[in-house]
């Protein structure tokens, strides 16, 4: 940021997830001090198993890093061109994931605490804020996640008249990769793509036949589930995260449409016999001794979760550093509750960031932590900040959030639900691309293609011109 900071009041961020600790480098960056509050490990989450900052609890992947045709790796982009520190810590951590950017779990956490413990403008605070910040520490994000303390939750519902919106999340077993048999499994990236740091060889793949698939399938149905309490039975599912389960019940083939398609991956043990269906495993730390169940979040209960996972073709040994399991989240009617530059209408000293606001994945919370933080950072220097142009995957995500590409505000309840940042969410290009490089005729799935291309290259394109327009710093390339 350029100018003088107007006002020497320290910012508190409140939560130390992904969101909190972007909100608290983008601020603590721009020379101003920061109190980064954080309950654990005084007070631990049914989700969360460390200290650390930034922990990753559900998957360890960061989606995909394609930056020309992927909208959350357009958000990887444009988070990088602004000095993310958490794009910089999953950079320097990241583990062979085909075309996906997968970190380290504990090396990308270990980083991230590591750089705010050691910046000079920046306070970490062990302990719950238990009720409302108050007034007069001034400029507050709250980050505290979908995870967030009671007593906390129940003052923001207080202050807003609101009921807090909510979802169940489910996450995914990890298994010791040593306990895998590799006489059955392979390792091979669907279509042998390479992405960053990959070699395009980098999932566990694990084949079943028709009848191995059948009796899989029954036995998830018919497996014993975590028992919902009564207030819990009308909360829905997250669309981007259904157990594996869930998933089975809509319909017998699902998951080989789903996490266990077989399309693009050949068994080297076997390479006539074509596989019915194939699970995958992901790397999940640096020294390649633990895998996750891609897709595989479940709401299964720990003993049938291991007695129906071993009887995928070699897991049939399987030891799991960590069981799947199932949380329930919660997140606000932002577009009501929240203003343009995520402060909340009832209290504007509070700017929320993060998952609680109706964005979901990693990558979109910690986007939304380092606008947040942008925003804090303006306004102490005594300036206004413009969003994000829309057309950026920023900018179109806090359109989203805050009902900015709404005429109204007064939106309905049901109609603001979490999402992953996507194309839907950007304005339409002026004029589709009809035409490839060398004058032809664009033709059934190029068009989709080169429409995101553009949309791709139009978005980092304004995202440069808002940078350099607002911010001190240049672009990176």
């Amino acid at each position: 940021m350029t100018g003088t900071v107007t006002a020497s009041k320290t910012v508190h961020v409140v939560g130390a997830g992904l969101a909190g600790s972007e909100a608290a480098w983008q601020v603590a960056q721009a020379g101003i001090p920061v109190v980064l509050h954080e309950m654990r490990p005084l007070r631990m989450t049914e989700a969360h198993r460390t200290d650390a900052l930034a922990e990753l609890v559900c998957s360890n992947s960061f989606r995909s890093d394609d930056a020309a045709n992927n909208a959350v790796g357009l958000l990887h982009a444009e988070m990088r061109r602004l000095g993310s520190l958490i794009m910089r810590a999953a950079d320097a951590n990241q583990v062979p994931a085909g075309g996906a950017l997968a970190v380290d779990r504990e090396g990308f956490s270990t980083e991230v605490t590591r750089t705010l413990a050691e910046h000079p403008a920046i306070d970490i605070s062990r302990g719950e804020v238990a009720g409302l910040p108050p007034s007069d520490w001034g400029n507050v994000i709250v980050a505290t996640g979908p995870l967030t303390s009671a007593p906390l939750a129940d003052a923001i519902r207080a202050l807003t008249g609101e009921s807090a919106l909510a979802f169940f999340d489910a996450i995914a077993p990890i298994v010791h990769k040593d306990t895998i048999d590799m006489s059955i499994a392979w390792f091979q990236s669907r279509y042998d793509k390479a992405g960053p740091g990959g070699t395009g060889a980098d999932y566990i793949n694990c084949p079943m036949t028709r009848e191995q698939y059948d009796a899989f399938v029954a036995a998830l149905l018919a497996g014993e589930k975590t028992d919902f309490r009564e207030w819990e039975k009308s909360t829905p599912y997250f669309d981007g995260c259904l157990p594996i389960e869930v998933m089975a019940e809509r319909g017998h083939e699902t998951l080989r449409h789903g996490p266990m398609k077989p399309v693009g991956l050949t068994n080297p043990h076997n390479p006539t016999l074509k596989p019915y269906a194939i699970v995958q495993l992901r790397q999940d730390n640096r020294l390649g001794t633990l895998y996750n169940m891609v897709g595989f979040q479940t709401k299964l209960k720990y003993g049938p979760q291991q007695r129906i996972f071993r009887t995928i073709p070699g897991l049939e040994q399987a030891e799991f550093a960590r069981l799947g399991g199932l949380h329930r989240n919660t997140f606000l009617n932002s577009p009501k509750l929240l203003d343009g530059q995520l402060r909340l209408r009832a209290a504007p000293w509070l700017r929320f960031a993060g998952q609680m606001t109706g964005c979901e994945g990693y990558v979109e919370s910690a986007g939304m932590g380092l606008i947040a933080g942008l925003y804090v950072s303006a306004e102490a220097r005594g300036r206004a900040l413009p969003p994000p142009p829309a057309t950026t995957a920023l900018g179109a995500l806090l359109g989203h959030i805050t009902g900015g590409h709404l005429e109204t505000t007064e939106t309905d309840d049901r109609s603001f639900q979490p999402m992953n940042i996507n194309f839907g969410l950007f304005p339409p290009l002026d004029q589709a691309p009809t035409k490839k490089p060398d004058g032809t005729r664009l033709r059934g799935n190029e068009k989709t293609v080169a429409k995101k291309q553009a949309m791709s290259a139009r978005a980092l394109a304004d995202l440069d011109r808002w940078i350099a327009a607002h911010l001190a710093f240049p672009a990176a390339a």
